[in-house]
């Protein structure tokens, strides 16, 4: 289904492809003025979800945080990489290195979501 390019959703796009971290919606919404409110903020970045354009990393501070996808194509979607959030800045970014998971037998991976905090290079 072919989704229809609205101002706000582009204005999301182009901040999340601007941005070299992970954004939660608040920090969306401070970025963006305010210009765009907070349910259409919501509505944007799950539809980017189910798109591909974004993934969604969960935090520790229980929040859910956005980065845009590089490198993906609609064969290749994997975002089976480990994420960083400092407990200083509190930015969160993803680590490029792919993680390797072992299951036990008769188990197939098809996500995985980690997340390490710390402090980041920015901060130490």
């Amino acid at each position: 289904m072919k989704r229809r390019q609205t101002h706000s959703t582009q204005e999301i796009l182009e901040l999340l492809k601007a941005e070299n971290q992970a954004m939660n919606h608040e920090m969306i919404q401070s970025k963006l003025d305010s210009q765009v409110n907070r349910a259409t903020i919501y509505r944007v970045l799950n539809r980017f979800c189910e798109d591909g354009i974004v993934h969604k990393i969960v935090g520790d501070d229980g929040k859910q945080y956005f980065a845009f996808c590089l490198n993906c194509t609609q064969k290749t979607h994997n975002h089976n990489h480990f994420h960083f959030r400092c407990t200083q800045c509190g930015k969160v970014e993803c680590l490029e290195k792919e993680a390797s998971i072992s299951l036990p037998e008769g188990y197939v991976l098809e996500n995985f979501n980690g997340l390490i905090s710390g402090t980041c290079n920015d901060c130490t």
